[in-house]
């Protein structure tokens, strides 16, 4: 019997990154949160995507058989070995090493197919035409910059290829490290899922600019702790350029001129977030005590005054 809530038809990709040994996995479907099964990653072992008529449990599975010292091949392999139906089945995996393995099964909804290329593989399935997975490898392939977006370049490439046949709904992108540090907190190095959208790739490439935009907030951050103020004003600038409408880049910005001795021009950022919510003024009033706003009594007052 097919178990429908496993009948996630989709595109995706898995892929190591040459330069940083990062590891990689990105999908799209016509079905709800189709991240929460189909994209599996894990730090110095390796990622995969199972999908099709899909079996959930070859991802965690295939972690722990590359961590166990098996090739892609070999996980491939054996996952598909030890399952009844794989002819129902799309599975593919790369390794810490960049060895990449893919299976379509005969079963699988036309149009279906892959291609494995040098680190990466690109599979599709129920697509509209089986032009997806050549469009996604020369994109993935021609796209230069940091992993996550080149996957996601990919996904992009289906979707104007034509996509799932059945339409849009959900995607998801997950980036490891190539090497673990021992930290889980520090190995996931990008995870973002879109459940529910009309355009999910579109969205995932927002979130996906989004995401980048408060890691250049926290390298503003870090960089006031390191004390520079130079390389903390231009990360906050850059983050909201991207944020746009956002009030938390610009906050912190006004904070970080004010501890520097820059009040006055910080009076403009501070209103311009004051205006969108009075909350943000209780906020500050609240770092002095938290050691975290470093300015006294008068410039303090200048501040509030932008509330009335």
């Amino acid at each position: 019997m097919i178990n429908r809530s496993n009948l996630v038809h989709t595109y995706s990709i898995v892929a190591r990154d040459a330069a940083t040994g990062d590891l990689g996995v990105a999908v799209q479907s016509h079905w709800f949160s189709v991240g929460s099964g189909v994209t599996w990653a894990r730090a110095g072992v390796g990622a995969i995507a199972t999908q099709a008529l899909a079996n959930f449990s070859f991802g965690p599975r295939g972690l722990d058989l590359l961590a166990g010292g098996r090739s892609a091949h070999e996980a491939v392999e054996e996952l598909i070995r030890s399952d009844k139906g794989s002819a129902y089945r799309q599975l593919a995996i790369v390794d810490a090493a960049g060895r990449v393995a893919t299976h379509t099964g005969a079963n699988c909804i036309e149009a279906a197919g892959h291609h494995v290329g040098d680190g990466y593989s690109v599979q599709a399935n129920m697509m509209l035409n089986d032009a997806i997975w050549p469009a996604m490898a020369n994109a993935f392939e021609s796209s230069a910059g940091p992993l996550p977006e080149r996957l996601v370049a990919a996904l992009v490439a289906a979707q104007a290829a034509g996509g799932d046949v059945r339409g849009k709904q959900s995607a998801a992108l997950l980036v490891v490290r190539g090497e673990s540090t021992g930290k889980p907190w520090e190995d996931t190095l990008v995870e973002l899922r879109v459940e529910d959208h009309p355009t999910p790739v579109e969205e995932l490439s927002r979130l996906l600019r989004v995401a980048r935009a408060y890691e250049d907030m926290n390298a503003g951050d870090a960089a006031l702790e390191a004390g520079d103020t130079a390389g903390a004003l231009a990360a906050y600038s850059a983050a909201r350029a991207v944020l746009g409408d956002n009030p938390e880049p610009t906050y912190w910005h006004a904070i970080a001129l004010a501890n520097i001795g820059r009040v006055d021009e910080s009076l403009s950022l501070f209103q311009e977030v004051f205006d969108q919510d009075a909350n943000w003024a209780v906020l500050t009033e609240r770092l002095r005590p938290a050691g975290l706003l470093s300015i006294d009594d008068d410039d303090l007052a200048r501040i509030m005054r932008l509330i009335a």
